[in-house]
């Protein structure tokens, strides 16, 4: 059934990164960054919001799911099938001897299933609806938001309104945004101060930096600090090398330097890689 669904989605998913094949977390960073620049190159200050949805995957809303399921064109009895998986699901807790009632769970994928996160991105898949106008990102649940403008004051009034629009989607949705996890930062060739962002009277963080898809940007896109966490995180290897060397031959300690670090140097190399000569 996930090879059905994954193959029927391929073709009717355009917004989605983590829905389609060859379509991986480095390809969404590049095209977020290149995104970035062609607009720094039109003189524009861009804002980037990066939002945080409260245990997005367990308030997932059943029947909200089955009708964008349905929309989708997903009908018939791969539709019956369907909702006889999500409907009628129970759970308790057992701890020992002692157990609690059992529930039926009216929310939520089933995240051990290979199902589960495949019904999270048709959820969200159609976000975009709430914003058109409006550069947004989406990889399975990090949803971000690129927002490009000439005039700081119209960068304000333009980030301030896609935030609303998209808050009203999310509750509609039965999802909900973490305000205190919730941030953006401002991308611009000039110093930009002006900004005041908020949702429902509660004013959203601006920072220098932020984690997205595992690559820290930075708002100069001078990767410094992605840099300075790899090497941290290199580092802790380095010993572990040293003591090793002459007790394992060299294939062993390959496959070492391919598990821990080759991964945390690859990863986004595309993006920072060219920052600096060495």
């Amino acid at each position: 059934m996930h090879k059905i669904l994954y193959s029927f989605l391929q073709k009717n998913s355009q917004y989605q990164f983590g829905f389609r094949k060859n379509y991986s977390t480095s390809l969404a960073l590049i095209e977020v960054v290149d995104s970035i620049i062609k607009y720094l190159d039109d003189s524009d200050t861009v804002v980037g919001i990066y939002l945080d949805l409260q245990k997005a995957f367990g308030t997932v809303n059943h029947e909200i799911l089955l009708a964008k399921m349905k929309n989708y064109g997903i009908r018939g009895e791969i539709y019956n099938w369907f909702a006889s998986y999500l409907r009628n699901r129970k759970q308790f807790t057992a701890i020992g001897n002692n157990g609690s009632e059992v529930n039926e769970i009216k929310c939520g994928v089933p995240q051990i299933s290979v199902l589960g996160p495949l019904l999270f991105l048709i959820y969200v898949n159609d976000i975009h609806n709430a914003i058109p106008e409006v550069n947004i990102k989406l990889f399975a649940d990090d949803t971000n938001i690129f927002i490009h403008s000439r005039d700081s004051i119209r960068s304000s009034q333009k980030t301030n309104l896609c935030l609303k629009q998209i808050n009203e989607w999310f509750i509609a949705n039965k999802l909900s945004l973490s305000l205190d996890k919730t941030c953006y930062t401002v991308v611009s060739k000039s110093n930009v101060n002006q900004l005041s962002i908020q949702l429902n009277g509660t004013d959203i963080k601006r920072v220098n930096s932020c984690r997205y898809l595992w690559v820290i940007i930075d708002c100069e896109l001078k990767w410094k600090e992605h840099i300075e966490y790899i090497y941290k995180k290199l580092i802790k290897y380095s010993s572990i090398f040293y003591k090793l060397r002459n007790k394992l031959p060299s294939s062993c300690l390959r496959s070492i330097y391919y598990a821990f670090d080759h991964p945390h140097v690859f990863y986004g190399i595309e993006l920072y890689a060219n920052t600096f000569t060495t």
